[in-house]
């Protein structure tokens, strides 16, 4: 688990909300005599889909700060 999923800092350092989850919809708590299979509410399927798009979003902006951070460093020009 990364600490990053407990905070998230934008760009000016500002403490910023997470798109991947509501803390206000997460009351389901399942029981252990709960044995019927759950059905997923177009709600839910959109808010899934919400979801992958802001991790995908989130893999694109950590490659390029990757792929900077071990690019191959440009040759200097040679002194005269």
């Amino acid at each position: 688990m990364l600490l990053n999923e407990f905070f998230n800092y934008g760009d000016k350092n500002e403490l910023t909300q997470d798109r991947r989850y509501e803390s206000s919809r997460d009351t389901s708590v399942l029981k252990l005599s709960d044995t019927r299979k759950i059905r997923l509410t177009l709600r839910q399927i959109n808010q899934l889909r919400m979801q992958s798009e802001a991790h995908e979003a989130e893999e694109q902006s950590e490659l390029g700060f990757v792929q900077q951070m071990y690019a191959t460093p440009a040759e200097a020009a040679p002194a005269q």
